[in-house]
């Protein structure tokens, strides 16, 4: 099958009788025609099918038409946790509309990442990025800063370094799991966190503290992992195993909390009579196992448009404020309920 020849400004240009030069500022919008002549070349490149090359075009305004996205999560991660396949198809479907490519890489420390960050600017790979996991004084904000690299900070807003944001306010979320659990008498609740690091892990742990103590938790701990299912498997044993364990869980996001889930029935602990299980970050996975795990969940994919809609308009020069994504939807389901029976220990 012989496929037609997508038409060029030449072609325009012969068959309205005019020069190039008028073509290009006929379809570009520019002054340099008369309107007669503008209309009557628009009217000849709609009939000829033309339609513009968005490479050509980011070549004309000195950008290549690519998006940095770096994860700095292990690869074997990303292919079990739903969120950033999630992320990333927002992304990749929102800049697929610009014609811009999405430029993705896995990193497995900070310096990689910001070795990588120079590389692509001084390779002229791509015009902007996109900033994963905030973290806590984070490097990486002014390294792109001094690359010049337009960039949007996934997270925020604290410590974005007058980089512009997308970011979540979890504070309020927190605070509804805690309530509902307190409300089922729930009086020992740890969070299995993610990194200590991250910007967004800090966020939720001052929300589940302050929670804790406005409804009156007695015990609410706090300990920190990776957000692998490993991690959550060797945090929720050793938290079970216990003399005084923990009667709630509020994992950091689904994986590990499907997996908690597991380890509770491998030590016959029964959800949701011994023990109630929360995750974040709602997933098909939150829904597959029995009991149906209770989450937090919003549109992850939505959130990956959003952030991608940022990004090309601070490529294009624009100034671009802050935004917060709606607010995250508490879901209750199966694997949260009043305790049944007091276990062998005094609730306190």
């Amino acid at each position: 099958m012989v496929r037609a020849r997508r038409p060029t400004i030449v072609d325009i240009a012969k068959a309205a009788g005019v020069s190039t030069g008028a073509v290009s500022y006929a379809l570009n919008g520019r002054p340099g025609v008369s309107a007669p002549t503008r209309a009557r070349i628009l009217a000849i490149a709609a009939e000829m099918g033309w339609a513009p090359s968005t490479a050509a075009r980011a070549l004309s305004e000195g950008r290549v038409g690519a998006i940095g996205l770096i994860v700095d999560r292990p690869a074997q991660v990303l292919g079990v946790e739903p969120f950033f396949m999630q992320l990333i198809s927002g992304v990749q479907s929102e800049l697929a509309l610009s014609g811009t490519a999405l430029l993705f890489q896995v990193c497995e420390d900070i310096e990689t990442e910001i070795a990588t960050y120079r590389r692509w600017s001084a390779e002229r790979r791509v015009d902007g990025v996109l900033l994963l996991d905030l973290r806590v004084d984070d490097v990486r904000v002014s390294a792109v800063t001094e690359l010049g690299l337009p960039a949007i900070v996934v997270g925020g807003p604290e410590g974005a370094g007058g980089l512009a944001c997308l970011y979540s306010d979890d504070g309020a979320a927190m605070r509804e799991v805690v309530q509902y659990l307190r409300a089922l008498g729930h009086r020992r609740i740890v969070r299995v966190a993610g990194p200590a690091e991250f910007a967004h892990t800090a966020s939720r742990s001052a929300a589940f503290v302050a929670a804790a103590e406005e409804f009156g938790v007695e015990t609410a701990e706090i300990v920190h992992t990776d957000y692998t299912g490993e991690g959550g498997t060797t945090a929720t044993r050793r938290l079970l195993a216990a003399r005084e364990r923990p009667t709630a869980l509020v994992y950091d996001n689904d994986l590990m909390a499907v997996a908690g889930l597991g380890v509770a029935q491998e030590m016959g602990v029964a959800v949701p009579a011994d023990l109630s299980v929360v995750a974040w970050d709602d997933s098909v996975l939150c829904r597959l196992v029995r009991p149906a795990l209770t989450a937090v969940g919003r549109d992850v994919a939505e959130h990956g448009r959003r952030a991608a809609r940022m990004i090309i308009e601070a490529v294009a020069g624009r100034r671009v404020a802050d935004q917060a994504t709606p607010a995250a939807e508490f879901v209750p389901r199966g694997s949260t309920g009043p305790l049944a029976r007091t276990r062998g220990v005094t609730e306190g």
